[in-house]
């Protein structure tokens, strides 16, 4: 039994996490940020507990847009990850970042960032035109009002992106809990960031020690 070609697995993408960055959050309407820090919380996490290939990319950061989330320096310490830091809005047209991405040799890329309608559109519709399989992780990407980011959604799926969302995305990586060498810190990630899930993952251990 073979499982399908379309589904994500540790070695098979690279992970781009763009402008999870303060300025770029105070503006974001389209998803309360308690919510998106946990999302973006759950991918970073993810990505590392996977070894996924994740390039982390600021646009401004000294200049405007100030450090990226606590949660993504969690996962990618800031003194060891090598951010990239950008003036263009598409990731996909700075050079230092295009070289990173495609470097990686993954031919699916899974995007998450600030904001939607551009951060995020720009880079999706620029792989797709290089061929490559696009994944957006809709629920860790807000723009400034819920219109911007349900039309940026829909345009990049017309155009061919994959939708995917936060806990989806961890989940597809485990695909099985018989993978005891990343179980427990995948249902740890998941009582620390993933609410009510993470509460009945922590209760159920409880529980069952009794």
């Amino acid at each position: 039994m073979k499982p399908s070609t379309k589904l994500l697995s540790p070695d098979n993408h690279a992970l781009v996490l763009i402008d999870f960055e303060g300025q770029m959050a105070f503006a974001t309407k389209s998803i309360a940020i308690s919510e998106l820090r946990n999302n973006v919380a759950i991918i970073s996490g993810a990505s590392k507990i996977f070894n996924v290939p994740t390039i982390v990319t600021t646009v401004a950061e000294q200049s405007f847009s100030g450090p990226v989330f606590p949660e993504v320096q969690e996962a990618y310490p800031m003194e060891t990850s090598n951010y990239i830091d950008r003036t263009t809005m598409n990731t996909w047209e700075d050079e230092a970042a295009y070289k990173a991405i495609t470097g990686t040799k993954k031919q699916k890329l899974v995007l998450a960032g600030l904001w939607t309608g551009v951060c995020i559109v720009g880079p999706a519709l620029s792989a797709l035109e290089e061929n490559y399989d696009v994944y957006v992780i809709t629920d860790a990407c807000g723009d400034v009002s819920d219109e911007a980011h349900e039309r940026a959604v829909q345009r990049m799926i017309h155009a061919g992106v994959k939708p995917v969302t936060s806990v989806q995305y961890l989940l597809e990586l485990q695909r099985d809990w018989a993978r005891q060498e990343t179980y427990v810190a995948v249902t740890d990630l998941m009582k620390k960031y993933g609410g009510s899930y993470g509460l009945g993952i922590h209760y159920a251990h409880n529980m069952l020690n009794h």
